[in-house]
Protein backbone atom coordinates (compact mmCIF):
# COMPACT_ATOMS: atom_id res chain seq x y z
CA UNK A 1 0.00 0.00 0.00
CA UNK A 2 1.39 3.47 -0.96
CA UNK A 3 2.14 5.84 1.82
CA UNK A 4 -0.01 8.50 1.32
CA UNK A 5 2.68 10.92 2.96
CA UNK A 6 4.81 10.90 0.16
CA UNK A 7 7.43 8.11 -0.62
CA UNK A 8 11.13 8.27 -1.00
CA UNK A 9 13.04 8.84 -4.61
CA UNK A 10 16.67 7.91 -5.46
CA UNK A 11 19.17 11.30 -6.49
CA UNK A 12 22.54 10.70 -8.00
CA UNK A 13 24.07 7.24 -8.67
CA UNK A 14 26.87 5.03 -7.51
CA UNK A 15 28.90 5.88 -4.11
CA UNK A 16 26.95 9.25 -4.46
CA UNK A 17 23.40 7.79 -4.61
CA UNK A 18 21.05 8.52 -2.01
CA UNK A 19 17.33 8.59 -1.01
CA UNK A 20 15.26 11.55 0.25
CA UNK A 21 11.37 12.46 0.80
CA UNK A 22 8.87 13.22 -1.62
CA UNK A 23 5.65 15.07 0.53
CA UNK A 24 2.39 14.37 -1.26
CA UNK A 25 0.46 17.52 -1.26
CA UNK A 26 -1.85 18.27 1.17
CA UNK A 27 -4.45 17.63 2.79
CA UNK A 28 -4.08 13.80 2.67
CA UNK A 29 -5.46 11.30 0.30
CA UNK A 30 -7.82 9.48 1.66
CA UNK A 31 -8.61 12.02 4.19
CA UNK A 32 -7.76 12.59 7.68
CA UNK A 33 -10.24 10.27 9.86
CA UNK A 34 -12.17 12.27 12.37
CA UNK A 35 -13.10 9.56 15.29
CA UNK A 36 -15.04 9.85 18.39
CA UNK A 37 -11.57 10.56 20.16
CA UNK A 38 -10.61 13.22 17.48
CA UNK A 39 -14.06 14.96 18.21
CA UNK A 40 -13.50 15.27 21.68
CA UNK A 41 -9.95 16.44 21.68
CA UNK A 42 -10.82 18.91 18.85
CA UNK A 43 -14.33 20.65 21.29
CA UNK A 44 -11.52 20.69 24.22
CA UNK A 45 -8.79 21.89 22.34
CA UNK A 46 -11.21 24.94 20.87
CA UNK A 47 -12.99 25.44 24.38
CA UNK A 48 -10.42 26.16 25.90
CA UNK A 49 -8.57 28.25 23.46
CA UNK A 50 -11.71 29.96 23.55
CA UNK A 51 -11.66 30.35 27.55
CA UNK A 52 -7.51 31.86 27.06
CA UNK A 53 -8.93 34.80 24.56
CA UNK A 54 -11.67 35.41 26.47
CA UNK A 55 -9.57 36.08 29.57
CA UNK A 56 -6.95 37.98 27.73
CA UNK A 57 -9.76 40.61 26.44
CA UNK A 58 -10.75 40.72 29.65
CA UNK A 59 -7.57 42.50 31.27
CA UNK A 60 -6.25 45.75 30.98
CA UNK A 61 -2.78 45.37 30.85
CA UNK A 62 -2.94 42.30 28.35
CA UNK A 63 -0.14 43.04 26.47
CA UNK A 64 2.52 42.57 29.62
CA UNK A 65 1.36 39.13 29.61
CA UNK A 66 1.52 38.79 25.63
CA UNK A 67 5.22 39.82 26.44
CA UNK A 68 6.39 37.00 29.15
CA UNK A 69 4.40 34.37 26.75
CA UNK A 70 6.28 35.53 23.74
CA UNK A 71 9.42 34.89 26.07
CA UNK A 72 8.51 32.08 27.02
CA UNK A 73 7.38 30.49 24.36
CA UNK A 74 11.18 31.20 22.60
CA UNK A 75 12.73 30.07 25.34
CA UNK A 76 10.48 26.52 25.61
CA UNK A 77 10.74 26.17 21.60
CA UNK A 78 14.90 26.91 21.50
CA UNK A 79 15.28 24.34 24.29
CA UNK A 80 13.52 21.19 21.91
CA UNK A 81 16.21 22.07 20.16
CA UNK A 82 18.99 21.74 22.91
CA UNK A 83 19.25 25.63 23.53
CA UNK A 84 20.81 25.83 27.01
CA UNK A 85 19.41 28.93 28.59
CA UNK A 86 16.90 29.84 31.15
CA UNK A 87 14.05 32.11 31.57
CA UNK A 88 16.39 34.56 34.51
CA UNK A 89 19.44 34.86 31.63
CA UNK A 90 16.65 36.48 29.06
CA UNK A 91 15.02 38.22 31.49
CA UNK A 92 18.08 39.75 33.40
CA UNK A 93 18.22 43.33 32.49
CA UNK A 94 22.12 43.08 31.11
CA UNK A 95 21.22 40.30 28.91
CA UNK A 96 21.51 42.15 25.23
CA UNK A 97 24.75 43.59 26.45
CA UNK A 98 26.37 40.26 28.17
CA UNK A 99 24.56 37.36 25.80
CA UNK A 100 26.16 34.23 25.34
CA UNK A 101 25.15 32.53 21.72
CA UNK A 102 22.04 30.65 23.37
CA UNK A 103 20.69 33.40 24.66
CA UNK A 104 21.56 35.28 21.68
CA UNK A 105 19.12 32.55 20.11
CA UNK A 106 16.18 32.97 22.75
CA UNK A 107 16.09 36.61 22.18
CA UNK A 108 16.57 36.42 18.46
CA UNK A 109 13.31 33.96 18.59
CA UNK A 110 11.33 37.02 20.54
CA UNK A 111 12.24 39.31 18.00
CA UNK A 112 11.47 37.31 14.83
CA UNK A 113 7.87 35.88 16.37
CA UNK A 114 7.00 39.93 16.81
CA UNK A 115 8.71 40.69 13.63
CA UNK A 116 5.93 37.79 12.01
CA UNK A 117 2.72 38.60 13.94
CA UNK A 118 3.09 43.15 12.99
CA UNK A 119 3.56 41.77 9.35
CA UNK A 120 0.63 39.55 9.35
CA UNK A 121 -1.43 42.60 9.30
CA UNK A 122 0.53 43.53 5.74
CA UNK A 123 1.21 39.98 4.19
CA UNK A 124 -0.81 37.16 4.29
CA UNK A 125 0.87 33.81 6.05
CA UNK A 126 3.53 32.80 3.07
CA UNK A 127 6.95 31.61 2.02
CA UNK A 128 8.12 35.27 1.87
CA UNK A 129 7.21 35.93 5.06
CA UNK A 130 8.65 32.93 6.57
CA UNK A 131 11.90 33.97 4.98
CA UNK A 132 12.00 37.42 6.27
CA UNK A 133 11.26 35.91 9.81
CA UNK A 134 13.99 33.38 9.48
CA UNK A 135 16.64 35.79 8.69
CA UNK A 136 15.78 37.54 11.94
CA UNK A 137 16.00 34.34 13.92
CA UNK A 138 19.20 33.28 12.88
CA UNK A 139 21.26 36.80 12.72
CA UNK A 140 24.22 36.50 14.58
CA UNK A 141 23.94 33.42 15.89
CA UNK A 142 24.69 29.50 15.47
CA UNK A 143 23.43 28.35 11.54
CA UNK A 144 24.39 32.34 9.91
CA UNK A 145 26.28 31.49 7.71
CA UNK A 146 23.82 29.12 6.40
CA UNK A 147 22.02 31.26 4.18
CA UNK A 148 19.44 33.04 6.33
CA UNK A 149 16.02 33.91 4.93
CA UNK A 150 16.98 31.74 2.02
CA UNK A 151 15.36 28.28 1.37
CA UNK A 152 18.13 25.91 1.10
CA UNK A 153 20.08 25.06 -2.23
CA UNK A 154 21.32 21.82 -1.20
CA UNK A 155 20.75 18.84 0.08
CA UNK A 156 20.50 18.43 4.26
CA UNK A 157 19.39 15.60 6.16
CA UNK A 158 18.19 15.09 10.11
CA UNK A 159 20.80 12.83 12.50
CA UNK A 160 23.57 12.89 14.85
CA UNK A 161 25.31 15.87 15.03
CA UNK A 162 28.81 15.86 12.71
CA UNK A 163 27.71 12.59 11.05
CA UNK A 164 27.33 11.93 7.27
CA UNK A 165 24.29 11.72 5.00
CA UNK A 166 24.20 7.70 5.10
CA UNK A 167 23.75 7.73 8.78
CA UNK A 168 20.74 10.09 8.78
CA UNK A 169 17.74 9.52 10.50
CA UNK A 170 15.66 11.44 8.18
CA UNK A 171 15.98 13.48 4.39
CA UNK A 172 14.16 16.03 3.59
CA UNK A 173 12.86 16.74 0.01
CA UNK A 174 15.82 17.69 -2.00
CA UNK A 175 15.89 21.18 -3.56
CA UNK A 176 14.25 20.86 -6.33
CA UNK A 177 11.34 18.47 -4.75
CA UNK A 178 11.87 21.12 -1.91
CA UNK A 179 10.95 24.57 -3.59
CA UNK A 180 8.02 22.47 -5.48
CA UNK A 181 6.95 21.34 -1.52
CA UNK A 182 7.05 24.51 -0.08
CA UNK A 183 4.85 26.33 -3.06
CA UNK A 184 2.20 23.60 -2.63
CA UNK A 185 2.18 24.15 1.41
CA UNK A 186 1.62 27.51 0.89
CA UNK A 187 -1.64 27.25 -1.36
CA UNK A 188 -2.84 24.71 1.60
CA UNK A 189 -2.23 27.20 3.73
CA UNK A 190 -5.14 29.25 2.20
CA UNK A 191 -7.69 26.79 0.70
CA UNK A 192 -9.09 23.54 1.83
CA UNK A 193 -11.04 25.66 4.16
CA UNK A 194 -13.62 22.36 5.03
CA UNK A 195 -10.66 21.27 7.13
CA UNK A 196 -11.40 22.46 10.80
CA UNK A 197 -8.34 24.78 11.69
CA UNK A 198 -6.86 22.98 14.59
CA UNK A 199 -6.41 20.15 12.30
CA UNK A 200 -5.14 22.25 9.46
CA UNK A 201 -2.63 23.88 11.93
CA UNK A 202 -1.81 20.03 12.74
CA UNK A 203 -0.95 19.48 9.03
CA UNK A 204 0.77 22.40 8.33
CA UNK A 205 3.17 22.06 11.25
CA UNK A 206 3.97 18.60 10.22
CA UNK A 207 4.60 19.38 6.74
CA UNK A 208 7.18 22.28 7.58
CA UNK A 209 9.19 20.52 9.43
CA UNK A 210 9.43 17.50 6.95
CA UNK A 211 10.10 19.55 4.20
CA UNK A 212 12.65 21.23 6.36
CA UNK A 213 13.29 24.33 3.62
CA UNK A 214 16.13 26.35 5.59
CA UNK A 215 19.79 25.02 6.78
CA UNK A 216 18.92 25.56 10.30
CA UNK A 217 15.79 26.44 12.85
CA UNK A 218 13.10 24.41 10.90
CA UNK A 219 12.26 23.30 14.41
CA UNK A 220 11.65 26.68 15.71
CA UNK A 221 10.39 28.48 12.46
CA UNK A 222 7.67 25.52 12.34
CA UNK A 223 6.30 25.78 15.96
CA UNK A 224 6.14 29.38 15.43
CA UNK A 225 4.00 28.76 12.11
CA UNK A 226 1.19 27.31 14.11
CA UNK A 227 1.28 30.54 16.38
CA UNK A 228 0.79 32.25 13.11
CA UNK A 229 -1.79 30.46 11.89
CA UNK A 230 -3.90 30.77 15.04
CA UNK A 231 -3.71 34.74 14.74
CA UNK A 232 -4.10 34.67 11.02
CA UNK A 233 -7.61 32.64 11.59
CA UNK A 234 -8.52 35.05 14.60
CA UNK A 235 -8.52 31.93 16.54
CA UNK A 236 -6.18 33.94 18.91
CA UNK A 237 -5.71 37.87 19.14
CA UNK A 238 -2.42 37.74 20.40
CA UNK A 239 1.18 35.53 21.27
CA UNK A 240 -0.99 33.88 24.37
CA UNK A 241 -0.34 30.11 23.83
CA UNK A 242 2.93 28.54 24.13
CA UNK A 243 2.68 25.47 22.45
CA UNK A 244 6.30 24.25 22.86
CA UNK A 245 5.23 23.62 26.71
CA UNK A 246 3.63 20.19 26.06
CA UNK A 247 6.02 19.48 22.88
CA UNK A 248 9.11 19.91 24.77
CA UNK A 249 7.88 17.50 27.86
CA UNK A 250 6.83 15.40 25.22
CA UNK A 251 9.79 16.08 22.80
CA UNK A 252 10.81 12.26 21.92
CA UNK A 253 6.71 11.39 21.60
CA UNK A 254 6.65 14.26 19.43
CA UNK A 255 9.13 13.32 16.87
CA UNK A 256 7.97 10.08 17.20
CA UNK A 257 4.62 10.74 15.71
CA UNK A 258 6.57 13.09 13.20
CA UNK A 259 8.71 10.30 11.46
CA UNK A 260 5.31 7.85 11.68
CA UNK A 261 3.50 10.39 9.66
CA UNK A 262 6.63 10.15 7.07
CA UNK A 263 7.14 6.23 7.45
CA UNK A 264 3.36 5.12 7.79
CA UNK A 265 1.56 7.84 6.83
CA UNK A 266 -0.12 7.96 10.05
CA UNK A 267 -1.73 11.44 9.63
CA UNK A 268 -4.20 10.35 12.69
CA UNK A 269 -2.40 9.77 15.54
CA UNK A 270 0.05 12.99 14.61
CA UNK A 271 -3.10 15.22 14.69
CA UNK A 272 -4.45 13.76 17.71
CA UNK A 273 -1.03 14.21 19.40
CA UNK A 274 -0.82 17.75 18.42
CA UNK A 275 -4.78 18.55 19.57
CA UNK A 276 -3.88 17.36 23.24
CA UNK A 277 -0.69 19.72 22.29
CA UNK A 278 -3.31 22.55 22.21
CA UNK A 279 -5.12 21.26 24.77
CA UNK A 280 -2.69 20.91 27.26
CA UNK A 281 -1.26 24.25 26.93
CA UNK A 282 -3.89 26.42 26.50
CA UNK A 283 -4.88 24.83 30.32
CA UNK A 284 -1.59 25.79 31.46
CA UNK A 285 -1.77 29.07 29.81
CA UNK A 286 -5.50 29.93 31.44
CA UNK A 287 -3.68 28.54 34.90
CA UNK A 288 -0.74 30.77 34.46
CA UNK A 289 -2.87 34.14 33.78
CA UNK A 290 -4.89 33.43 36.51
CA UNK A 291 -2.37 33.49 39.13
CA UNK A 292 -0.26 36.49 37.48
CA UNK A 293 -3.66 38.21 37.54
CA UNK A 294 -3.87 37.01 41.31
CA UNK A 295 -0.78 38.48 42.20
CA UNK A 296 -1.17 41.38 40.69
CA UNK A 297 -3.89 42.37 42.07
CA UNK A 298 -2.59 41.49 45.42
CA UNK A 299 0.50 43.19 44.89
CA UNK A 300 -1.64 46.88 43.27
CA UNK A 301 -3.71 46.95 46.95
CA UNK A 302 -0.25 46.66 49.07
CA UNK A 303 1.75 49.34 46.79
CA UNK A 304 -1.50 51.55 47.21
CA UNK A 305 -0.43 51.63 50.65
CA UNK A 306 2.74 52.90 50.85
CA UNK A 307 1.87 56.66 51.47
CA UNK A 308 3.77 59.80 49.34
CA UNK A 309 5.75 57.58 47.64
CA UNK A 310 2.86 55.62 45.74
CA UNK A 311 2.71 56.90 42.87
CA UNK A 312 6.49 56.31 42.09
CA UNK A 313 6.34 52.87 43.67
CA UNK A 314 3.04 51.67 41.31
CA UNK A 315 4.93 52.73 38.28
CA UNK A 316 8.15 51.11 39.18
CA UNK A 317 5.86 47.69 40.24
CA UNK A 318 4.06 47.88 36.50
CA UNK A 319 7.57 48.27 34.76
CA UNK A 320 8.50 44.86 36.85
CA UNK A 321 5.77 43.01 35.61
CA UNK A 322 7.32 43.86 31.68
CA UNK A 323 11.03 43.56 33.57
CA UNK A 324 10.72 40.83 36.42
CA UNK A 325 14.56 41.26 36.89
CA UNK A 326 15.99 44.67 37.31
CA UNK A 327 18.47 47.31 37.81
CA UNK A 328 17.84 50.36 39.56
CA UNK A 329 19.95 52.62 36.90
CA UNK A 330 18.21 51.38 34.25
CA UNK A 331 15.39 51.55 35.97
CA UNK A 332 15.35 55.14 36.35
CA UNK A 333 16.17 55.63 32.76
CA UNK A 334 13.12 53.12 31.53
CA UNK A 335 10.54 55.38 33.45
CA UNK A 336 12.47 58.54 32.90
CA UNK A 337 12.65 59.05 36.96
CA UNK A 338 15.55 60.05 39.19
CA UNK A 339 17.70 57.75 40.50
CA UNK A 340 17.21 58.40 44.22
CA UNK A 341 13.36 57.59 43.02
CA UNK A 342 13.83 54.57 41.65
CA UNK A 343 16.05 53.82 44.08
CA UNK A 344 13.86 54.50 47.00
CA UNK A 345 10.53 52.55 44.78
CA UNK A 346 12.62 49.39 44.80
CA UNK A 347 13.51 49.79 48.59
CA UNK A 348 10.05 50.01 49.39
CA UNK A 349 9.30 46.98 47.43
CA UNK A 350 12.33 44.65 48.78
CA UNK A 351 10.24 46.02 52.53
CA UNK A 352 7.22 45.22 50.93
CA UNK A 353 9.14 41.34 49.91
CA UNK A 354 7.64 41.59 46.04
CA UNK A 355 11.37 42.48 45.40
CA UNK A 356 14.26 40.45 46.38
CA UNK A 357 17.82 41.28 46.00
CA UNK A 358 19.83 38.77 43.75
CA UNK A 359 23.04 40.43 43.16
CA UNK A 360 24.75 42.48 45.94
CA UNK A 361 27.22 44.76 44.45
CA UNK A 362 27.10 47.90 45.35
CA UNK A 363 27.11 49.92 41.80
CA UNK A 364 25.31 46.97 40.05
CA UNK A 365 22.66 45.92 42.63
CA UNK A 366 20.34 43.38 40.65
CA UNK A 367 16.50 42.69 42.07
CA UNK A 368 13.92 39.96 41.22
CA UNK A 369 10.42 39.88 41.63
CA UNK A 370 10.45 35.92 42.77
CA UNK A 371 6.86 35.55 42.94
CA UNK A 372 6.08 36.74 39.58
CA UNK A 373 9.04 34.75 38.38
CA UNK A 374 8.26 31.40 39.95
CA UNK A 375 5.11 31.10 38.27
CA UNK A 376 6.61 31.78 34.53
CA UNK A 377 9.43 29.68 34.85
CA UNK A 378 7.15 26.35 35.30
CA UNK A 379 8.51 23.78 32.85
CA UNK A 380 11.92 26.28 31.86
CA UNK A 381 14.29 25.14 33.93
Amino acid sequence: MQNRAGEYRTNLSGKLQYKSFLPQPLPPNPPVEIDEETVRLLSEGSRKIGVLEGLSRQIANVDLFVSMYIRKEALLSSQIEGTQATLDDILDPRAEENTNLDVAEVLNYIKASRHAVARLTELPLCNRLLKETHRILMEGVRGEEKNPGEFRRSQNWIGPAGRALKDAIFVPPNPEDMLKAMSDLEKFMHTGDELDPFIKAALIHYQFVTIHPFWDGNGRIGRLLITLFFIERRLLRDEILYISYFLKRNRIEYYDRLMEVREKGYFEQWVKFFLRAVDESARDAIQTMEKLIRLHEQNVERVKQTGKAAKTVTRVFHYLEKSPIVEIKRTSEALGISYNAAANAVRILVELDILQQTVNVQRNRVFAYEAYLEILRKDTG
